[in-house]
């Protein structure tokens, strides 16, 4: 089973690529983010006509999430437990960062697709937002170990993890993606038992996810890396290989982020 996570940024302004991509690449699970589309506005219909199922979690103009896939969606979720640790699915939460699903291939897998909030300024309301979205995660993740069966947290996290995953670590230094609070609430998810997929395949620096629409950055590659694949053990144990789709930033009309893949034997 082949998985891509793709921050869109803006389904309507990328149909035409992410169309060819899709029948060019041929995934078997898309993890959108960054839709900015209401579920009714989502040309599904269209990508249905291509051989995929949708499910979305919307909102006006903002954030949004959704899956494609080429095999059957079973038990979809949308959202997280409500803002503040109050609520259930979501329910208090007014942005769409977050859907999960039960793909349904040789062995069923559990897909959570997440737009984590960026965050800045820091300090700020925005960034406290994003903390206790993290912590919320972290509990849906430990709710889904107990199950003990393969599910993959994939998506935009906006947290760089290391200064390896940046092109130049110090202009960061003091952004949301990479304070200590930050990456210290990424190594608790992991310290669950989780596995970040790409860096179990791939040791070395210079691999980035995203490039800046300013200063050149793609054509400087000043990039950062900050798409991710989390896996659960059983997941870990079917991975075969994870990549990062690099040359897709450089065709017409990109998106700021790439395709980064993961290959389960599922």
């Amino acid at each position: 089973m082949r998985i891509a996570t793709f921050n869109i940024n803006g389904i309507k302004a990328r149909i035409e690529g992410l169309t060819d991509w899709l029948k060019e690449a041929e995934p078997d699970v898309v993890l959108l983010q960054e839709i900015k589309s209401v579920d009714e506005g989502f040309p599904a219909e269209h990508f249905n006509d291509i051989g995929y199922v949708v499910e979305t979690h919307g909102q006006k103009g903002f954030n949004g999430v959704a899956i494609l896939s080429r095999l059957p969606l079973e038990d979809v979720r949308r959202g997280l437990d409500g803002h503040e640790g109050t609520g259930r699915d979501g329910a208090d939460d007014a942005e769409a960062r977050y859907i999960e699903a039960t793909v349904m291939g040789e062995k069923p897998i559990r897909i959570c697709g997440l737009y984590l909030p960026n965050g800045n300024p820091a300090p700020s309301d925005k960034y406290d937002y994003k903390l206790r979205w993290m912590d919320r995660l972290r509990a849906r993740a430990a709710e889904l170990l107990e199950l003990e069966e393969p599910f993959v947290m994939c998506g935009d996290y906006n947290i760089i993890p290391q200064d390896e995953d940046a092109a130049k670590p110090e202009a960061w230094k003091d952004d949301a993606l990479a304070l200590p609070t930050s990456r210290a609430a990424f190594r608790r998810l992991l310290s669950l038992g989780l596995t970040e997929a790409f860096r179990a395949r791939t040791q070395a620096p210079g691999h980035y996810s995203f490039w800046d629409y300013q200063a050149n950055s793609w054509e400087r590659n000043n990039g950062i890396r900050i798409d991710h694949h989390l896996l659960s053990p059983q997941a870990a144990d079917l991975l075969q290989d994870c990549w990062i789709e690099k040359e897709v930033r450089g065709r017409a009309k990109p998106s700021d982020h790439v395709p980064v893949w993961i290959d389960l034997a599922a």
